[in-house]
């Protein structure tokens, strides 16, 4: 008998650490040793001792020196060696050095080792003993032709086996002998490099086979026991993945069968401390075949534990001191006293994804919450937050073992572990496993070695959001570099949230939808014309910011605010909240879905009604849609919540707007058809855009089926005489409700507004008080206050419209960085003409442009194009091919005249091709006829509605398309998006994967990041929230990286972003084309282990090429066609990545 006081680990990770609690049970110190790429690893800091091994040498070779492990263990007065699993574990030399050096090998004696852990030797023993074998040849000989004739006495298909070592490593399948040779070059060099020995062998393939396992443990004394049996048969590449005992599909007579036949091997031998031995059952004989001993402890020990209470590891030391089997000091009970107790799993959490092909990952752990509970254990490595996970060894993060008392309570328990997890900063197979425990055939234990392959349903992964992650990427995204949008421009003074009114005593009434859902379209529309107060529209939603602020506002803004106005204004007719501008930009700048901005809108203002903008055939973009996609289109809008369609031709052309009209009128909705102002209807020199064109387009707009008519007077052209005039013709020639918007970037709107009101419009376009005035809507506030007392009065309360108004301009200072330049009306609009948007935008465009000090030569321009264009009606989409044109001459110096002249080429913009071409519809008067020539040379352009001459889209086949880009389902309305944008939106879903959804963040955090020390709660739904706090940020290393750090959820969270401003000292490694056929790039990450050809070798189809080692396995790269290597990019042990450019055909 010998008391072991001190143990050296001869191992690393997670079995390393499993050893030292063992034996800190047992009151025995232990010694660690560790590679340099280990240094960190946790297994170092559990020891009492740990000591640098192999320096120099390669990552796995440090723990392959049997010399060096054998120089600390005597240094360190250590008097015991543990091998774990793997490394030198089935290592005869190392047990030898041992005993030569007067230390105690816990595991079995040399001589067994040898005859044991040699395959070949193995199968000897187990024949020998009346156990059957699976039908395999010899070690095989380096001599081709007799490892052919070896092959076919066995028969195809076979498995590749290295003698000496296990964990699937040096396993390979061999369908025919064409692919023989290679297969067995690739087993021999995996062999060596993962056991330090080649010798492999091939032993016959049961393709629809069961793995079982029997665990042992033997004494010194003669006696052995075995503590029943594994299921192992769930496996990937020949390694296991999921281990469950006992073995549910056995019964009691093949248990019994199975356990003593591996007593009968291991009795043969005199076996001695723990070991296992594994058999294949044949799923449709029932019979089972001895595969091999492994004489040592395997990873998936533990669920022998849980099921029969013996510590396997306490066990292998105190068997090693010399106790024996069934005495209370040994630990181990006899054989009659052992017992299965439940059912238990054990999941191995790896570094790989699952849907890549299971390529091993690598990199930080930025976040490690492990689960915990009743019958849940965890045997984890180097697994926590902060953790490098490199690709040098294998990919296990963390063992979990499941207990529970039937086989259905532990797979259930299993799959609560697993969705606990939180492992953030690499891929894991987390979501597999999880999935995996769903599987019926996996509950009942219907399975094969092949299962996972045969199971393609099992990679249906339910993707975990990991929404706090993405979300504070971003936020240190926007905090190390800056948010783009508003880099280079003035950032408000002070940063701050607005102040969101407290009105939750104020009751939410009934308003203008109560009385829409109780009277339907043509009721509601009735009613309008019945009311005497003015009815009003609120544009701050959508128009204002479009117009003063680039369209930037963002949902977060709109959506809390929305509350105060269901109980402060229920009196509006409508906000008018979405569509134009607004869609395209949420998805374009703010990564935002415009519908889920108008579903919630909805939801959270429920007694008002809600209104759009639609540009007819253009729907919401800036071109002719095919009929089918814009009736599509209005068909989500009008189910996602839109109540009013303003419905509008941007050349005015009716033809344009009656399928889009029968579309909303169809849904039930409100159809608002509008008429877009344009010219100087009082002016002495107005011919084209008089009171008889306006009279006649209303009635025909009526006639067409409109609920309500719409005059949209973008660029605020109408004076107040001319409204006078215009609303009180129409109403006297129309029957319907007509509903006035101008813009005040001339000043004297608001007059317009009154005037309106005065000659008995119906309803009017005002914004907030804080966002009127300039490009946009006549302020509310004060109209409201000129109506007070008058027959027309408002029912809307003056204070309560101020209140809202004062949280708007809280909002709007945050978006400073989007103010126009102009802080006054302007007279000019008379003379160019421009919408209020457009005056704006414009000339930021000029700005951008190198022409901001040349603004009165572009607004000049613009009035020129115009002029040739023949004075068409100026709105989205038209308004920009006017201004495309003006910044075109301008910016080429190209005066009317020059567009005009025969004998000077210009470059028209696209924009002007198309308008000409008829794209956008036919302008009044038809196109100036010898410029129409010049610009579209010898096309011939479209006289007839654009859309009647399109194809109808295929929408099934748009869908299919749309998806594959998506690399997802999509919903209706996001297909509607992407027929609308489908390059917008396919960057918006790739935007959304990266950050998850951005409106929870405040629009302060969006722009312009956190200061330290600051802390946001961030709700990421409905009863979810997560706490952020910003603590500080590094200055960038010399690779350019900048690490933030915060805490989430009040645990601490590092982010390293790449800044531009760094300069990295890596080389950059060459990416592979996938396009280009004489690319030959790296499938995954790891190690070149070997090139097998030189530049100028012409090389065959299937001919290796490179092998690559990535955690312990390799993988060989053959050449998909026939060809001469041109230039090889890599070399021998150089790393290199997924996609990396690794040799070059000629």
């Amino acid at each position: 008998m010998r008391k072991i006081k001190k143990i050296l680990v001869a191992n690393r990770g997670e079995i390393a650490i499993r050893v030292m609690r063992a034996a800190s049970e047992l009151a025995i110190q232990t010694v660690a040793v560790y590679a340099h790429e280990d240094r960190f690893s946790l297994h170092r800091f559990k020891a009492d001792e740990s000591y640098l091994i192999g320096a120099g040498d390669t990552p796995v070779k440090a723990y392959l020196s049997i010399e060096k492990i054998i120089a600390i263990a005597l240094s360190s007065e250590a008097d015991a060696i543990h091998p774990g699993y793997g490394f030198l574990s089935e290592s005869p030399e190392l047990a030898e050095a041992c005993a030569d050096a007067g230390l105690v090998f816990i595991g079995p004696s040399p001589e067994v080792m040898r005859k044991l852990g040699n395959k070949i030797q193995a199968r000897a023993l187990a024949e020998s003993s009346g156990v059957a074998v699976m039908p395999a040849t010899k070690s095989l000989p380096t001599d081709e032709k007799e490892v052919s004739r070896l092959a076919e006495s066995v028969g195809y298909p076979l498995m590749l086996k290295a003698s000496w070592g296990g964990g699937g490593r040096g396993m390979r399948v061999i369908d025919s002998a064409e692919d023989l040779h290679a297969i067995v070059q690739t087993g021999r060099r995996e062999a060596l490099a993962a056991f330090n020995n080649d010798e492999i062998y091939l032993e016959k393939l049961v393709k629809n086979a069961r793995h079982v396992e029997v665990q042992i443990l033997g004494d010194t004394h003669g006696n052995i026991v075995h503590l029943f049996e594994r299921d192992c048969t769930v496996q990937r590449r020949n390694q296991k993945v999921v281990e469950r005992a006992p073995a549910i599909y056995l019964t009691e007579e093949q248990r019994t069968e199975f356990c003593l036949a591996a007593i009968k091997v291991c009795k043969s031998v005199n076996y001695t401390c723990a070991g296992t031995v594994e058999f294949l059952q044949d799923v449709d004989t029932g019979d089972f075949y001895f595969i091999e001993v492994n004489p040592r402890i395997q990873v998936e020990h533990t669920v022998t534990e849980s099921i029969t209470g013996v510590d396997i590891v306490k066990a292998q030391v105190r068997i090693s001191e010399g106790h024996t089997i069934g005495s209370q000091e040994s630990g181990i009970p006899q054989q009659i006293d052992i017992k299965i107790h439940g059912h238990a799993i054990q999941c191995r959490v790896t570094a790989e994804d699952p849907e890549n092909n299971f390529i091993p990952d690598y990199g930080t752990i930025t976040t490690y919450r492990s689960p915990a509970g009743f019958g849940i254990r965890l045997d984890a490595g180097t697994a926590y937050t902060g953790a490098e996970i490199t690709r040098y060894y294998d990919s296990l993060l963390v063992k979990v073992t499941a207990w529970a008392g039937t086989e259905e309570e532990v797979t259930l328990r299993m799959r609560r572990a697993l969705l606990e997890f939180r492992i953030r900063g690499i891929s894991t197979n987390l979501e597999f496993l999880a999935e995996l425990m769903t599987n019926k055939k996996f509950q009942k234990g219907d399975y094969t070695t092949r299962f996972i392959d045969e199971t393609p349903e099992l990679m249906e992964l339910p993707h975990r959001r990991d929404r706090g992650t993405k979300l504070v990427n971003y936020v240190a995204e926007v905090i190390a570099k800056g948010n783009p949008l508003v880099a280079d421009r003035p950032w408000p003074s002070v940063i701050e949230e607005p102040n969101i009114p407290s009105c939750e005593d104020v009751a939410i009434v009934g308003g203008s939808r109560q009385k829409f859902e109780e009277l339907g379209a043509a009721d509601f529309s009735k009613w309008m014309l019945d009311q005497r107060q003015i009815l009003v529209t609120d544009t701050t939603f959508r128009d204002a910011h479009q117009s003063l602020l680039a369209t930037r506002f963002r949902s977060h803004d709109l959506l809390q605010i929305c509350d105060a106005y269901a109980r402060l204004a229920p009196q509006l007719l409508s906000v008018e909240c979405w569509g134009g501008a607004t869609f395209d930009v949420a998805m374009r700048f703010l990564n935002e879905c415009p519908w889920t901005r108008l579903k919630s809108i909805r939801e959270k203002l429920p007694n008002v009604l809600t209104q759009m903008l639609l540009r007819a055939s253009n729907a919401v973009g800036y071109k002719n849609y095919p009929d089918n996609v814009v009736s599509y289109f209005i068909s989500q809008a009008a189910t996602s919540g839109v109540d009013i369609f303003r419905v509008f031709d941007s050349l005015n052309w009716v033809e344009n707007m009656r399928l889009p009209m029968d579309s909303v009128i169809e849904s039930g909705k409100i159809c608002e058809a509008t008429i877009c102002y344009t010219g100087n209807l009082i002016g002495a020199s107005e011919k084209k855009y008089n009171l008889a064109y306006y009279v006649k387009m209303a009635k025909e707009l009526e006639s067409a089926g409109a609920h309500v008519l719409g005059i949209k007077d973008m660029a605020g052209l109408c004076l107040p005489r001319a409204a006078t005039l215009l609303i009180s013709e129409l109403k006297q020639e129309i029957g319907i409700p007509i509903h006035f918007h101008t813009h005040d970037t001339s000043g004297i709107a608001g007059a317009t507004a009154l005037a309106a009101i005065d000659a008995g419009v119906d309803a009017v376009d005002l914004a907030m008080d804080s966002m009127s005035g300039m490009t946009s809507q006549p302020n509310m506030g004060s109209v409201l206050e000129a109506l007070r007392d008058s027959p027309r009065e408002s029912s809307l309360d003056g204070d309560a419209i101020r209140t809202l108004s004062d949280y708007w301009a809280g909002v709007r200072k945050n978006y400073y960085p989007f103010e126009s330049q102009e802080r006054t009306g302007a007279s000019e609009v008379y003379i160019h003409g421009m919408p209020g948007g457009q005056f704006t935008n414009l000339r930021e465009q000029a700005t951008s442009l190198g022409l901001g000090k040349k603004w009165g030569e572009v607004s000049k321009a613009y009035a020129d194009v115009n002029d040739m264009f023949g004075n068409i009606v100026k709105v989205t989409p038209s308004s920009k091919v006017v201004g495309d044109m003006a910044l075109m001459m301008v910016s080429s110096g190209l005066s009317r005249e020059d567009v005009e002249s025969d004998g000077t080429d210009v470059p028209f913009p696209e924009s002007v091709v198309s308008f000409f071409r008829g794209d956008l519809g036919q302008p009044l008067g038809g196109f100036p006829p010898s410029l129409r020539k010049k610009v579209l040379q010898d096309e011939v352009g479209l006289e007839v509605r654009p859309g009647s001459v399109l194809a109808l889209a295929d929408l099934g086949e748009e869908r299919l398309i749309a998806e594959q880009q998506a690399a997802r389902e999509i919903s209706d309305e996001e297909f509607a998006s992407y027929l609308m944008y489908p390059n917008v939106f396919i960057e918006y879903v790739a935007a959304y994967r990266k950050y998850s959804d951005l409106t929870v963040l405040p629009t302060t955090i969006f722009f312009y990041g956190m200061e330290s020390g600051q802390e946001v709660q961030l709700q990421i739904e409905s009863g979810r929230s997560i706490v952020l706090r910003y603590m500080g940020m590094s200055e960038a290393d010399q690779d350019g990286q900048k690490t933030v750090y915060f805490e989430l959820n009040g645990q601490p969270r590092q982010v390293r972003v790449l800044t531009e401003k760094g300069k990295s000292t890596k080389i950059l490694a060459l990416k592979s084309d996938v396009d280009n056929a004489c690319h030959i790039g790296c499938p995954m990450p790891g190690l070149i282990a070997q090139i097998d050809v030189e530049i100028g070798d012409e090389v065959s189809k299937g001919q290796s090429l490179f092998t690559i080692e990535a955690m312990k396995m390799q993988t060989t790269i053959r050449a998909e066609r026939d060809g001469v290597i041109k230039e090889i990019i890599v070399t021998e042990t150089q790393q290199v990545d997924s996609g990396d450019l690794l040799a070059v055909f000629d």
